[in-house]
């Protein structure tokens, strides 16, 4: 990338930097001696903790197993073949999981496309070990909901539930959250790949486009190239990149090779190129991905560097994204990213539409739950007012 991207690592942790390093070198027995060398007195717990809570151990671990224990401490082997291990049973569990739930949908008529886990692990890394998952993520069109929830809690699943009123989960959220017990294994139901207000395509455009995996007995279909580039990228936008793990992805994904005329067409149409511009100066700039002439020139501008700066005060810390969203470099993080002035001003109106506390304040028969809208400012009011009395009693 040209030097006017250049971001500054000055302030992020040497075991951060040597993570780096690592991840991005090619020849392991050549240069990881002189990195160790360079980067005097590592903090070898700290470099662990950071591999794990960025979730790129098993790439580490491939990297560095065949190494000297003079050049590498044994503990740090052995914990991160500790843990490469177990991410290959977890892989496997939810490879089976996979293929058993297309399987299901399929034959039961719903069109359902992978978006994460293991058949990305495949398609990216050529190696489901070397990428990490925690659920599955799937996409469904949004009349088929029901009908997925009712096959899923046939086999065991259970919902986890969030309450809601006036159907207020279409407008704030996106996916809803199942878990099987007897088989410890998390699966998202997707309706969108983003939150609203988001622009995407349509669930009929992203199956037109899709494309099957190999890693299966049974027919596993999962997003074309170009869609899941994008969603790749807005899924790590969103969430500031605080895990290294997405941006590897996107550094795999740009060495397969992507259709650059699909990607900007579809980049015109969805109005995300700054988030685009960001992915490329990270990937560029912390793991040396190289980025061809047909994606820089548009796409890296001010305000996809001002972004990526942003994201490198995420990485730096190992904290959970419930922590981080507390935070008002968060906050200003999220707006910095928006789009357009819907995206901006999104979150206000959804402060006028009902919430189950509304209704939890005001019982209303279902008929005429419509009046929560007029009822919401009244209500909110009144819970503000009860809160601030019984703050000031104690």
């Amino acid at each position: 990338m040209e030097n006017r991207c250049n971001l500054d690592l000055d302030f992020i942790p040497k075991e951060l930097k040597l993570l780096l390093e690592i991840m991005k070198t090619e020849n392991e027995d050549r240069y990881v001696p002189f990195l160790v060398e360079t980067y005097k007195n590592i903090d070898w717990k700290l470099f662990l903790q950071l591999a794990m809570h960025h979730r790129v151990y098993p790439v580490i671990y491939s990297k560095l197993k065949n190494l000297n224990e003079n050049v590498i401490p044994k503990s740090v082997i052995e914990t991160l073949y500790q843990e490469y291990r177990k991410n290959i049973f977890q892989m496997l569990g939810l490879c089976r999981e996979m293929e058993q739930v297309s399987k299901l949908f399929t034959e039961n008529r719903i069109a359902v496309l992978f978006l994460k886990g293991p058949v990305i692990a495949a398609d990216i890394y050529d190696d489901i070990s070397l990428r990490t998952s925690k659920d599955l993520d799937i996409l469904i069109p949004i009349n088929c909901l029901e009908k997925a929830e009712k096959l899923l809690l046939n086999c065991g699943y259970e919902k986890k539930v969030n309450p809601f009123i006036l159907n207020e989960w279409k407008w704030k959220s996106h996916h809803m959250v199942y878990f099987h017990p007897q088989r410890n294994i998390q699966l998202e139901i997707h309706w969108r790949l983003q939150p609203r207000p988001w622009s995407e395509p349509s669930f009929s455009e992203l199956w037109e486009r899709r494309r099957v995996s190999t890693i299966t007995t049974y027919p596993v279909h999962f997003l074309g190239k170009e869609d899941l580039f994008l969603y790749l990228v807005s899924h790590g936008a969103r969430h500031a990149w605080f895990r290294l793990r997405w941006l590897l992805d996107i550094d795999k994904l740009l060495g397969k090779g992507i259709d650059f005329d699909k990607t900007n067409l579809l980049l015109k149409k969805y109005n995300n190129i700054h988030i685009v511009g960001q992915a490329l100066i990270l990937a560029s700039q912390l793991l040396k991905t190289p980025i061809y002439d047909e994606m820089k020139t548009s796409k890296v501008r001010n305000r996809s560097k001002q972004l990526a700066q942003m994201a490198i005060f995420f990485m730096k810390d190992m904290l959970p994204l419930e922590t981080i969203m507390l935070t008002n470099e968060y906050e200003r993080y999220q707006f910095s990213l928006k789009s357009s002035n819907l995206h901006k001003i999104y979150p206000i109106l959804l402060l006028f539409y009902p919430t189950i506390a509304d209704a939890e304040t005001l019982r209303l028969p279902k008929s005429i739950h419509f009046l929560y809208f007029p009822f919401r400012p009244f209500l909110w009011a009144w819970r503000t007012a009860t809160k601030y009395t019984k703050s000031y009693r104690k």
